[in-house]
């Protein structure tokens, strides 16, 4: 099966905690040293993530319609590209602190995924995500966002992928030593290619957290190919050329389609 091809650049990143600025020029220097349609970089990628104090997070924050979601807007039109990853949200109506993903692409904010499975002490500084799990079409691909943690429940990406993703895109900061296995499952019982950017390096707090950030950032196939792979401390940023409209197809075998054999009046 060919479709409209894709061509992702996964950044694997050490952010400088609360360093804005600095972090999203070393982001557009990775942009600028490879070509693809989609960049992908992790969860927080703009601010770090060991936060101490609201008031470091507010620090950070930034609002859909601010100037730094702008500049990149404005990259985007001007390569025509999408840029995905994760950063501290301030709602612009509420005012809610939000662990957020957004997708911008040719010169729009296209989507604005919220964290909805916060992990830790993300508890004590974001309000969980309202946005629920969408999907969204890009370069006539169909694609979803989920943020780190949200691995961990299946549902996440099931949702996505009854919602017809054929790409899941998971900016993260996993520390867990089994998380990028699991992603391998979740490719394989949905049948969609998930993209994990992950960051690398360590980030303590003034509670004493120590947290050690894995890397193996990876692209798993919906037949569970590794179709790209990071180790667990490199920075760097590589592409992979994928056919999304391969994650159409749901059949195992001649008699077997993943979704078609769901049996959801006996799941609670």
């Amino acid at each position: 099966m060919l479709g409209p091809m894709l061509t992702l650049g996964i950044a694997q990143t050490r952010p400088a905690f609360l360093d804005v600025q600095g972090n999203l020029q070393r982001a557009l220097e990775c942009i600028e040293s490879v070509s693809a349609d989609i960049y992908l970089f992790p969860e927080l990628f703009l601010s770090g993530y060991a936060f101490s104090r609201r008031e470091e997070v507010e620090a950070c924050a930034l609002t859909q319609d601010g100037p730094l979601i702008g500049e990149l807007t404005t990259l985007t039109a001007d390569r025509g590209i999408a840029v995905c990853g994760g950063y501290a949200e301030r709602g612009s109506v509420d005012g809610r602190l939000y662990n957020s993903s957004f997708f911008i692409g040719d010169g729009r904010l296209i989507s604005n995924y919220r964290k909805t499975h916060l992990f830790f002490r993300e508890n004590e500084f974001f309000s969980p995500g309202d946005t629920g799990f969408e999907v969204f079409e890009y370069r006539r691909c169909r694609l979803g966002m989920m943020i780190c943690y949200d691995w961990i429940y299946p549902e996440a990406a099931r949702t996505l992928a009854l919602r017809g993703a054929q790409v899941i895109l998971h900016p993260a900061n996993l520390v867990l030593p089994y998380c990028q296995r699991a992603m391998f499952a979740r490719a394989v019982e949905n049948r969609v290619f998930v993209a994990t950017a992950n960051r690398v390096g360590g980030e303590d707090n003034a509670f004493g957290d120590d947290l050690c950030f894995t890397g193996q950032s990876q692209v798993v196939s919906p037949s569970g190919e590794y179709v790209l792979t990071f180790s667990d401390s490199e920075t760097a940023i590589r592409t992979v050329t994928i056919d999304p409209p391969v994650a159409d197809d749901k059949r195992l075998n001649p008699f077997n389609s993943i979704m078609a054999d769901r049996r959801p009046d006996t799941y609670e």
